[in-house]
Parts: C-alpha cells; structure tokens; sequence
C-alpha cells in the first residue's frame, strides 16, 4: 500500500486488549512437540552480528511496490545488518527468507526477536512470523519452518495451510486476478499511483501459488473510503505497531497448531498475511526494514 509516500493517512487511538489474550497461547511442557532432531547451536561470538546476515529468498506477491526498487531483490537485502532498509512483500503470502549467523536462543519468558516495518499509528499491515532451526547443520532454510503464534491465531478468520494462485494479467499493468483454496476468487486492483504491472516480471510462469497463514481482516476499517483504517493485532505480528514488534520463540507451533519447544532458531520468514484491497490505499502489504536479535541489542 501507498504507506512508506503518503502523508494522507491519518490515524485513530486504538485500545488493544493485550493482557487479556497473552496468555491465550501459554502451555505446559507435556503438551509441546519436541522435534525430530537435537539442532546444533551455533553459539555467540565476539564478531556475531546483531541483525539477521543472509538473504536466501525473496518471492513476493503482486502489489502496487513490485517491479519498483521497494520490491527487489536489492531492497530485500537491504534489510541486512540494520533496521534501515525497507522491502515490500506485496499481498498476501509474499515472503522473504533471512538468516542469522548465530542461533538466537529461546529465552525463558522473554521476546527474542525484533521485527521492524513501517506501521503507523491506527495503520499495520500485519506479517506472520515463521522461524526455522538449522536441524541439519547445513546451514540453509531447507528444515521445518514454525509459525509464531499470535494473538489472532484460531480467531474467526484465521486460515492455516491457506493458499493463493496468482494469474498475470491481459493487459500487464490490469488488475491481477486470483484464487485461492477455499474457492473465493478477486483481483489485486491497481491504483491511480502506481500504474506499472503489479505481476512479477521475474516470473515467466503465467501463475505462480503461494501458501501460508491467513490472518483475519477484522482489523481492517475502510467504511469511510476516504479515511480508512488498519488496527494493530494485540501482538505476534510483524509491521504490526510503530519502531517494531517484538517475537517469543516460545509460541512457535506445528502445522497442526501444536507448540514446539525450539533451543534456538538460525532463520526467519517474515510472509503478508492478509489479503484485502483498501481502495486508494491498495493492497494490504507487509514491509519489513530490519530484523534483530534481542539478546545482542544495544539499548
């Protein structure tokens, strides 16, 4: 969406009901997934990087940003070693893949991850949190990735193995039609301000599916089309509230929802969970401009 260039956003004071869902995702110890194989921890040295180091992947989905420099390979790595860059994952189910080059410990009772966006006051675009242990030791994403529970995780509207086939548009720079696993079907409509194709140019495939999460809409006020509004979840999210969003590894879960004990994890996919068109604002798209790890920020 037009967020990271407009200044006609305006915002409105939210109440967030935190204390009365965090606790929502707690567990005992006899309920939790070991998994299949003791990961090696990659332990902190003096030279360990605060930020994530790696990029490994970058697929994002079609949005008002893509095939611009906010939404290139170069913005994704951009990311890297600070929380000043900026990359546009487009709609919903765009991803990108970083890693650390150190396991960031499971802290008792305590966030472990930082996730900065661009969310404003009254507006996120809020991203599931996926982290993966290096169980094989090979030192590449090719393990189980494990999503961060949040805080709308089994609420009305909440979609796990969800996905979405993307089909490139006649003319290019049309509205991009889409389907996705549950029969709906709509268009990632075009706007007035960016006017280049929203289809990846990369792709020479004509359709390309992405899966994740889907998180609810709920949030989501555009009643007024003038003055549309996107609340902040209570927590779990990234590009969720203003100077970032703060992640426990312990809320990690299996596919089937079921918690996972995790030591530590090597990498994080960040990927956009919704999938809304707010009118002149476009699609609901998550940005991320720095990932960190807690234990080594300087305050």
């Amino acid at each position: 969406m037009n967020k990271p260039f407009s200044t006609l956003r305006r915002g409105r004071n939210l109440m967030l009901m935190v204390s009365a869902i965090a606790s929502l995702y707690s567990c005992k110890k006899d309920s939790t997934v070991e998994p299949d194989k003791e990961a090696a921890i990659r332990p902190v040295t003096e030279q360990s990087k605060t930020y994530v180091t790696q990029l490994f992947e970058y697929q994002p989905a079609p949005g008002q940003y893509i095939n611009t420099d906010l939404a290139s390979e170069t913005a994704a790595r951009s990311v890297l070693l600070s929380n000043s860059g900026l990359v546009s994952l487009g709609g919903f189910g765009g991803y990108v893949v970083f890693g650390f080059d150190h396991t960031v410990l499971n802290r008792d009772s305590q966030d472990d991850l930082v996730i900065y966006g661009n969310a404003f006051n009254a507006f996120a675009e809020p991203g599931v949190i996926w982290v993966m242990q290096d169980t094989n030791g090979n030192g590449k994403p090719d393990d189980t990735w494990y999503e961060l529970a949040g805080s709308e995780t089994g609420k009305p509207g909440y979609v796990n193995n969800y996905s979405v086939t993307y089909t490139r548009p006649n003319p290019l720079t049309g509205d991009v039609p889409w389907k996705d696993s549950q029969g709906k079907s709509g268009v990632v409509k075009t706007n007035a301000f960016h006017t280049q194709a929203y289809y990846p140019e990369s792709l020479t495939a004509n359709t390309y599916t992405l899966s994740g999460t889907l998180l609810p809409s709920s949030n989501i006020d555009d009643s007024n089309p003038s003055y549309i509004t996107s609340a902040a979840f209570p927590f779990g999210y990234a590009d969720n509230t203003p100077g970032g969003d703060k992640a426990d590894i312990a809320r990690a879960v299996d596919a089937s929802g079921k918690p996972v004990s995790l030591k530590g994890i090597d990498f994080v996919k960040i990927q956009t969970g919704i999938q809304y068109n707010m009118g002149w604002l476009g699609e609901c798209s998550t940005e991320v401009s720095g990932i960190a790890d807690l234990s080594l920020l300087k305050n």
